[in-house]
């Protein structure tokens, strides 16, 4: 079956909303919501899609509970590499995800419903951020990649691979890697 996605530009670009510090993403892919969520928290999956074009990743260590630990590197297409670390607040399969991105480059919190919407799944991302001043510098790169985010899941989800120029887009050990 072929994925159908379409993103609604007045959520993903609203970020006017909860005063100025929040970016939101919606999303509908033609998929069981069991297959979408576990594309979010499979980390096998998850390395393979996650980040905008270009971003590959290296995980290395994903705890998939309340208070787990999620550490993975994102190689940038120049070459820079960005250490992320998050922590995992409210696991509720297949409907809900919150986790908060605590370094390197900003602090904000993660929510993400997912809602079944005849044979398919509805998306729905808040990244909530401190303040308005915090989300300001990088608002225009979020709605951009998060855009692209969508697209490799989907591609992901399609069976039809995510194009990687020259490099393994999934650099994992075994997981959980620490307790």
């Amino acid at each position: 079956m072929a994925l159908k996605r379409s993103i609604d530009n007045t959520q993903m670009m609203d970020t006017l909303k909860n005063d100025g510090r929040e970016v939101r993403t919606s999303s509908t892919i033609a998929a069981p919501r069991e297959r979408v969520f576990a594309a979010w928290t499979e980390p096998e999956q998850l390395a393979r899609w996650w980040g905008p074009n270009g971003f590959t990743n290296t995980f290395h260590r994903f705890e998939l509970k309340p208070d787990g630990i999620w550490e993975f590197t994102m190689h940038g297409p120049d070459g820079h590499d960005f250490h992320n670390t998050c922590l995992f607040r409210r696991i509720e399969p297949p409907g809900y995800l919150e986790f908060d991105h605590l370094k390197e480059m900003h602090f904000y919190k993660a929510m993400v419903t997912f809602t079944e919407v005849e044979g398919s799944t509805r998306i729905d991302w808040t990244m909530r951020f401190n303040t308005p001043e915090e989300l300001a510098p990088v608002r225009a790169f979020i709605a951009k990649a998060n855009a692209e985010n969508m697209d490799k899941l989907e591609k992901e989800l399609n069976g039809s691979g995510i194009p990687h120029i020259g490099e393994n887009p999934v650099r994992a050990g075994n997981f959980p890697r620490r307790p």
